[in-house]
């Protein structure tokens, strides 16, 4: 997939002229190759996070739908980490509702690394196409 351009090496463009790759476009060439991969990587971590999370925050609503019917004053055993201690259930909803909202920020956060990755990577595109044309693959 990464483009793959010697400093040396010439391309000729549309019209048939040589263009010479100059530091600057191997720079921009070596930072896409390197984004594409973190892109790669960036979209498996999100696939496992919204699949995992996803049943993780299922979970966490069903627990807080069920406490919403439990007596106000009634004390209920919360889990942290590998204990279990009792709280009071206004306590125990904050909690759920902060673990929600962790997880969903959490998938946010991802989402908006890979939407930044892929905003560089179209610049890119643009400038290196622009100046090389046809002459330069940088599709996977």
């Amino acid at each position: 997939m990464a483009a793959m351009m010697s400093r040396r090496m010439l391309s000729k463009d549309e019209e048939g002229e040589e263009t010479e790759v100059r530091r600057e476009d191997q720079d921009k060439i070596n930072r896409f190759s390197t984004l594409h991969q973190r892109e790669k990587l960036l979209q498996a971590e999100l696939k496992t996070k919204e699949r995992v999370l996803q049943k993780e925050k299922e979970d966490l609503e069903e627990v807080s739908s069920e406490l919403e019917l439990a007596d106000e004053d009634e004390k209920v055993s919360y889990k942290i980490g590998d204990s279990f201690f009792l709280l009071p259930l206004p306590e125990v909803q904050e909690l759920l509702t902060a673990s929600i909202e962790k997880i969903d920020a959490d998938v946010t956060a991802v989402e908006e690394k890979l939407s930044e990755h892929r905003e560089e990577m179209q610049q890119l595109k643009t400038a290196l196409y622009g100046r090389f044309g046809r002459s330069i693959n940088l599709e996977a």
